[in-house]
């Protein structure tokens, strides 16, 4: 059985939203991607949809919704993106805070490189659950 990784944020809009694309794109072969909030936004940001759609051809518009914590399963790993505000709170056997600001009313290429930062520690996340370090 895979393990199952969340990525949580407040809203569940944005970061966490790339970050569930990324990690069903990369790592689907090695753990299931689900991304969660304490409040839902009606829709994803649109530029992250954007961002995401032009450089890994994802539709998240088509694929993902934001979430609550609830509306998961049960997880094994939370990432947390980086609140500045106090994180949700999801109980799993490792967890860790990427960090990452939110790009949201910032640049396209502030976008870019959230994705890009995504991406990379996506795929740190891979390899250290390969290698059992996690």
């Amino acid at each position: 059985m895979k393990i199952k990784v969340a990525f949580i944020c407040v809203h569940n809009s944005c970061r966490s939203q790339m970050a569930e694309a990324l990690g069903k794109l990369y790592c689907g072969d090695i753990f299931e991607s689900y991304s969660a909030g304490t409040e839902v936004s009606p829709k994803i940001n649109q530029d992250a949809v954007k961002i995401i759609k032009e450089l890994y051809n994802i539709d998240m518009n088509k694929t993902q919704k934001s979430k609550l914590l609830n509306d998961i399963p049960k997880v094994d790993i939370v990432i947390k993106m980086g609140c500045n505000v106090v994180c949700p709170y999801l109980p799993a056997k490792h967890t860790e805070d990427w960090g990452l600001e939110d790009p949201t009313g910032k640049s396209y290429k502030e976008f870019i490189k959230t994705a890009k930062l995504i991406q990379e520690k996506v795929l740190d996340l891979k390899k250290r659950v390969l290698s059992n370090d996690i």
